[in-house]
């Protein structure tokens, strides 16, 4: 048994924000995590031998203050290098270049009209400070409503569904809102869309907290999954690993809902029943090496929901990490989806082999050849279904459980995941459980 201020559940951003802060606060903490790496979504692999790479594509926006802010403390500002992004759309057998309010005026996919207010409806966004005069709505109505059903149903609708899935219907316009608000707040002065990212990528700056918290006399448990909170009398006594089982009075619980009723079957029904509402998606990655680029775009976003698929991110076209070969090329092939579906099912392979007459239909020069290898990832809950009227389901930070408390992406909103996200959400659980002095 082991004593410590504070166990917290997963080492993805928001476990690893939260423990940065207590150990700032001079608490001692535990992180467990059950993979043998930290890192959660934004997690990364060995593409070649000690070249890092995320399995999930990942870029921060010029506002993503949580995640730049939490770099420079760290001694990392240096490293953050500023990138224009370069978009598109494939949709009728044919890519549009999608970088600029000039490019959109330009899509001679949906009529002139409906380019226009399409770009006011961008402008529209940016102007709404107060979201929950959209929480009533679907983002499908809001977008036909501001943009016009042809945009709707050339751009939007087989975006939301390729996204979604049977999904789509249900999602809040306050989703689609925050997405054109961030995208539309990330701008130079030319109007091109200035991204950053980390030189070293994302392990650079899980290895930084993690030299932190170690050096504050806190420790990080890889491989240590989690098996069951325990409970006695209404409060948290021990979190039980496969590893050992230790002591706590408090616990963060940074996993997913659906992981956290696995581990705490003892939560009051009514409560199981609040948090169950909240649906997920998953999400399946394919990262390939390529001898050489697909296009000069770095972000396609495919408007086909048949295509295994929803996006082409060319990653080589943002940022090539350092001594990877000159001539070569990284894109990471995404698709979210309902993990009962076939396609998530599918082992490597079967995926690689399925998703190679649709990449090339969207580059018909592409060849099986060009590809030098390939990884494939999953994940159960990539993405919080975010539906009309979403606040009302929203665990707060307690639970029934004296003790146990709640830091996961479910709880990120109006804005939706993202790492800077889980860097804030993190921080702001640490920093009310300290106000409480325990």
């Amino acid at each position: 048994m082991s004593n410590f201020d504070v166990i917290i559940i997963g080492g993805g951003f928001t476990g690893l924000a939260a423990a940065y802060e207590f150990s700032l606060a001079g608490k001692k903490v535990c992180v467990l995590e059950s993979e043998p790496e930290l890192g959660g979504l934004a997690g990364t692999f060995d593409i070649l031998p000690g070249i890092r790479l995320e399995k999930f594509y990942h870029h921060w926006f010029t506002s993503d203050l949580g995640a730049l802010n939490l770099c420079r403390e760290l001694g990392l500002g240096p490293k953050l290098k500023p990138k224009t992004s370069n978009t598109g759309l494939f949709y009728a057998n044919s890519r549009f270049r999608l970088s600029s309010p000039l490019d959109l005026l330009k899509l001679k996919a949906i009529p002139f009209l409906d380019r226009i207010r399409t770009g006011l409806m961008v402008l529209a966004a940016r102007r709404i400070t107060d979201w929950k005069l959209l929480e009533s709505q679907s983002a499908e109505e809001w977008i036909i409503n501001h943009g016009g059903r042809k945009a709707y149903e050339i751009i939007w609708r087989p975006l939301l569904q390729g996204k979604f899935g049977a999904e789509a219907e249900h999602i809040s316009a306050v989703w689609f809102w925050n997405k054109l608000k961030l995208r539309g707040g990330s701008r130079n002065e030319k109007g091109a869309e200035e991204l950053l990212y980390l030189e070293g990528g994302f392990e650079a700056l899980v290895s930084a907290v993690k030299e932190f918290i170690l050096s504050r006399g806190s420790e990080i448990k890889l491989a240590a999954k989690v098996e069951k909170i325990q409970i006695e009398e209404g409060r948290v006594c021990a979190v039980k690993t496969n590893l050992e089982v230790f002591e706590a009075k408090q616990v963060l619980s940074t996993v997913h809902l659906p992981t956290l009723l696995e581990i705490c079957p003892d939560l009051p029904q009514g409560y199981k029943e609040q948090i169950s509402q909240i649906r997920y998606l998953g999400n399946i990655c394919l990262v390939l090496r390529l001898k050489q680029k697909l296009s000069d775009t770095y972000w396609l976003n495919v408007a086909d929901p048949s295509f295994p698929f929803v996006g082409v991110i060319e990653h080589t076209n943002f940022d090539r990490p350092e001594g990877f070969p000159e001539k070569e090329s990284i894109a990471f092939i995404s698709k979210y989806l309902s993990t009962s579906e076939d396609l998530f099912k599918m082992n490597d392979a079967e995926y690689f082999e399925f998703c190679l007459p649709p990449i090339k239909k969207i580059f018909p020069e592409f060849s099986k050849d060009w590809v030098s290898g390939y990884s494939l990832w999953r994940a159960n809950y990539s993405q919080p279904v975010i539906v009309k009227n979403y606040s009302k389901l929203i665990p707060r930070l307690e639970t029934p459980i004296e003790g146990l408390f709640l830091a996961t992406m479910a709880q990120v909103y109006p804005e939706d995941r993202g790492t800077s996200y889980a860097i804030d959400s993190g921080r702001s659980a640490a920093r009310c459980l300290l106000r409480r002095n325990f």
